[in-house]
């Protein structure tokens, strides 16, 4: 595998690739359709027109498309086994390494990390191997390749060993644990997981926080960095991309329609999620509760307009949760709803186009989450918000490093302080919050997604 080199000068690696692939109908064994995916990381690599895509079929279309040898210019998909992919990407990837950077485990019973674990963790090796061995045969000597995420933790290592000659990357879109709680992974993971990481010539994190998190961890556990580089990009809002969006006839028409399922008058809270554990969405909804309950005068003037998308509803606890957002915003509903004032309209099929309206229409939006890597919905609100917009933010959020100022912050787990943060929001008189929404977008687009992956690029290369 050495010594077989291909010719793409620039690689990405990714388990998500940027198209997917739908079967048809028909005798031949159908048809074979490509769907071009959207999203932030397809918007950022685009910026490099002359790269190699590596990704894993996803599902039977994808698989098929690999099989008839169908596929897109710059994008080699990798057709792992659909058991391998599912314990490496389910049982792994977001069911272990996603709960430990989140912190989002009940302790008194989990982790457990016995047999089974140990065997998922090997189908997680094999399919990082087959990235590191697909990224190998495709790159040129000395060519760039830019690991994606917590799916590939194990790939630079891994590539190290094949390709001694390139520059590699790896990029961490997630928070990365402190390290007393990293330490719950059974010793030996914990390891290698470092290990493989330090396999890059540079590591990215999104804020500081987390490359210090991480930083941290090497330290304590290996007794440091190995002379890995490790750097800051903190991904922004793509300003240009957000308002030509929102300005568009789909986005106008939701916007008709939120505004009268809102009502004449009233201030809105928005939220846009999906219905990641991460995200809070339920205490969010109690905070919401209680302003109603000590806010009397609130009822019938306010409106909370809660999009909660849909998430990894193959995980049953994801199945729960999105159960139990509904549930409770039914239950706001009922308490508090008149024939006139549905105080939580809530929508749960994403709609971009919806989003982007809601947006518009926001005069608080919130945004909570237990922790998160970013969060670009704080920094895409104030791009598009029509008359100006209040930020609640999590200061567990890694857009608190650079919204922070200008937000109003809240402990995630206080329901009693988001309560209140969300009525000082509703209060802030119209100047201030004209002029918090200016300086937030400004930070929040201050590196936009083409940039941030050139400077990744760059940075690399030294």
């Amino acid at each position: 595998m050495a010594s077989t080199q291909g010719a793409a000068e620039v690689l990405v690696a990714s388990n998500r690739g940027p198209v997917s692939y739908v079967l048809g109908d028909g005798d031949d064994g159908g048809t074979i359709e490509a769907k071009r995916g959207g999203g932030g990381l397809v918007s950022a690599l685009s910026v490099v027109e002359d790269k190699l895509w590596v990704c894993a079929a996803l599902s039977d279309g994808d698989r098929e498309a690999v099989r008839r040898g169908v596929a897109e210019p710059g994008v080699r998909m990798l057709d792992i086994d659909a058991d391998v992919h599912t314990d490496a990407y389910n049982g792994i990837a977001n069911s272990v390494l996603w709960f430990v950077h989140h912190m989002l485990y009940q302790t008194p019973l989990e982790p457990s990390f016995g047999p089974e674990f140990r065997r998922q963790w090997a189908s997680y090796e094999a399919y990082n191997r087959a990235f590191a061995e697909a990224l190998a045969e495709e790159a040129a000597p000395g060519a760039t390749v830019v690991v994606q995420d917590y799916h590939l933790t194990l790939v630079p290592g891994m590539l190290r060993e094949l390709r001694g000659d390139l520059r590699i990357g790896h990029f961490s879109h997630t928070p990365w644990a402190p390290v007393d709680y990293f330490r719950m992974l059974p010793d030996d993971i914990a390891e290698q997981i470092l290990r493989g990481m330090l396999g890059a010539d540079r590591l990215g994190f999104l804020t500081r926080r987390w490359a210090d998190a991480f930083t941290d961890c090497c330290t304590r556990i290996l007794g440091g960095t190995s002379g890995t580089r490790i750097g800051v990009h903190g991904l922004g809002a793509d300003a240009d991309f957000l308002r030509e969006r929102a300005s568009r006839p789909d986005v106008e028409e939701r916007l008709a329609a939120l505004r009268e399922q809102v009502g004449e008058g009233r201030k809105v809270i928005v939220r846009v999620d999906r219905t990641e554990l991460s995200k809070n969405i339920v205490r969010g909804l109690h905070a919401y509760e209680l302003l109603l309950e000590t806010r009397p005068d609130l009822r019938e003037q306010v409106v909370h307009v809660a999009f909660a998308y849909p998430s990894r509803q193959d995980l049953a606890v994801y199945r729960d949760y999105t159960d139990e957002v509904a549930r409770v915003a039914e239950a706001i509903n009922s308490r508090f709803g008149t024939p006139s004032w549905t105080p939580v309209v809530l929508h749960v099929q994403d709609d971009f186009a919806r989003s982007l309206a809601a947006y518009r229409l926001a005069d608080v939006a919130l945004v909570n989450p237990i922790r998160d890597g970013m969060n670009l919905v704080a920094k895409e609100v104030p791009v598009v918000s029509d008359e100006g917009c209040v930020l609640v933010l999590s200061r567990e959020a890694g857009a608190y490093e650079e919204l922070g100022e200008d937000a109003l912050v809240v402990n995630p787990y206080d329901v009693s302080g988001t309560a209140s943060a969300l009525g000082a929001a509703l209060a802030l008189p119209g100047e201030e919050r004209a002029e918090r929404t200016k300086r937030l977008a400004a930070a929040g687009t201050a590196l936009p997604p083409g940039q941030w992956f050139l400077d990744q690029l760059a940075a690399l290369r030294e």
